[in-house]
């Protein structure tokens, strides 16, 4: 039996939370007089008395928590939030489509980056500064940031955390499951505060440097202008881009090790360094394919190949160039990169590195069982032998994303699009992102698509960012059967 009022009352907090976090949109609506204040004041107060009205009627329930209201309260959560979150942008004007809104929101709370706006710098600043929080909270979790937020919702923190992490590794900064989650998000604030003045102190307004360092840490992606971080023609602004999306790609456990000055573990993550080599050799590879086809200043030619192929291992989805205007090679090369993702633990979407590991290291290994039918040849990772159970879940989730992809295309192409761009759309909205190719190339947006395909290009953009799982369980009838 499902608990369903224990659910609403964490609900409502989590309506109450996203209230909250409109405040600093109001404050930079009131500062810039840009006329959007009542209407952000008014979607947070609703947030407030609704979100209110679910915590206080079901304070007294039953606070546990087990693990199928874990995955329901992960899922619905991210659903709500968007609906909710949707209100902004509806009240405004500043997208007055239904379906506009909710793609945004999705968007913006999955970290994709994708947008439906044809012209960005004309939103209002409350509104672009909401648009920058969506993903800003989507960037290391709901869930994560409510369990760090609200003890006193004294809920059983660990089934939320494994519902919405369901990743290969299980590694800890602490044993409490509440203490990681406050650990994690000292890194992440301090990282953002610590960027948003870089980003100022090196040309941006401090409207823009906000904006960005919101969407930099969280691998969102979204910007403040209609050319992304091609609109700031500065390589320092660059370069700190490119260093800080590399480090939203990173296992937020090893920068948490790092600011302890424990460097060796950082190193002996088999994921880590299969990371950063593959940066380092996709970086080179494509500035001397860069440079071949277009030559030119040396140094701008490797900051374009560093800041695109950064931008989208890590799932950011800035561009400063149009990768897709070099060759068709390279398309396809840039186009492979939307299934990679960075490390797990960190704000990126994709596949990740730690599941891109452990299939190539298993199918080597497979030869040798092959050869070797009697010996016992286990998989290892970080020195650690991966369970069988691991392998299985591993092997699964990858086969299920690659079936959702092809369906999700079919159902594009069916829907009225040409192959490439159905292929592109469905890749970058799985991923969480943002650009992909055909018609929503990097220098493209996601406007033209029917409301359907724009709601169906947002339910696999959750199904990404909840790593397919959490949501698809609750589609099975075993979930919802009383044993």
């Amino acid at each position: 039996m499902i608990h369903y009022k224990a659910i609403l009352k964490v609900m409502g907090g989590l309506m109450m939370l996203l209230g909250v976090l409109m405040s600093p949109s109001i404050a930079f609506s009131y500062y810039y007089r840009s006329g959007d204040q009542m209407t952000l004041i008014g979607s947070s107060l609703i947030c407030l008395v609704v979100g209110g009205t679910f915590f206080y009627s079901f304070a007294k329930q039953d606070q546990n928590i087990r693990k199928r209201e874990g995955y329901m309260i992960v899922a619905m959560s991210w659903i709500i939030m968007s609906v909710f979150g949707m209100m902004p942008y509806i009240f405004s004007g500043s997208i007055t489509a239904v379906a506009d809104a909710i793609f945004e929101t999705v968007s913006g709370f999955t970290t994709t980056g994708a947008t439906i706006l044809t012209d960005i710098e004309q939103l209002p600043e409350g509104i672009l500064l909401w648009r920058s929080m969506t993903q800003w909270i989507g960037g290391l979790g709901i869930i994560v940031l409510t369990v760090a937020i609200f003890p006193l919702l004294g809920i059983g923190g660990i089934e939320l955390f494994v519902a919405e992490s369901p990743g290969p590794t299980s590694d800890k900064v602490h044993p409490r499951i509440r203490e990681t989650a406050k650990r994690l998000w000292y890194i992440y604030v301090g990282l953002t505060v610590i960027l948003v003045v870089l980003y100022y102190l090196e040309g941006m307004s401090f409207f823009d440097a906000m904006n960005h360092a919101l969407t930099t840490m969280s691998t969102g992606g979204f910007s403040t202008k209609n050319a992304s971080m091609a609109y700031f023609d500065n390589p320092l602004i660059q370069y700190t881009a490119i260093l800080f999306m590399f480090l939203a790609g990173t296992n937020f456990t090893l920068l948490y090790f790092a600011f302890k000055g424990r460097f060796k573990r950082i190193w002996a993550s088999d994921e880590f360094r299969a990371y950063l080599i593959s940066l380092l050799a996709l970086i080179i590879g494509i500035a001397m394919a860069i440079y071949y086809l277009v030559p030119g200043n040396p140094e701008k030619i490797l900051r374009e190949a560093m800041f695109q192929v950064v931008s989208l291992i890590t799932t950011t989805g800035y561009v400063t160039a149009d990768y897709t205007a070099y060759s068709n090679g390279l398309t396809v090369i840039f186009f492979m990169m939307l299934f990679i993702g960075a490390c797990a633990g960190s704000t990126s979407g994709g596949i990740k590195f730690i599941r891109h590991l452990t299939f190539v290291k298993n199918s080597t290994l497979e030869f040798k069982r092959i050869v070797h039918p009697r010996a016992v040849v286990p998989l290892k990772i970080n020195g650690e032998r991966v369970t069988g159970k691991v392998i299985t879940h591993i092997m699964n989730f990858l086969l299920l994303y690659l079936m959702i992809f092809v369906l999700g295309s079919i159902v594009m192409s069916i829907a009225g699009y040409d192959l490439i761009t159905s292929f592109g759309a469905v890749a970058t909205s799985l991923g969480n992102v943002g650009p992909a190719i055909g018609r929503v190339g990097p220098v493209d947006n996601f406007a033209f698509f029917s409301p359907f395909a724009k709601l169906f290009l947002s339910f696999l953009m959750l199904l990404g960012r909840l790593e397919l799982f959490t949501i698809l369980v609750l589609f099975t009838p075993y979930f919802w059967r009383a044993n």
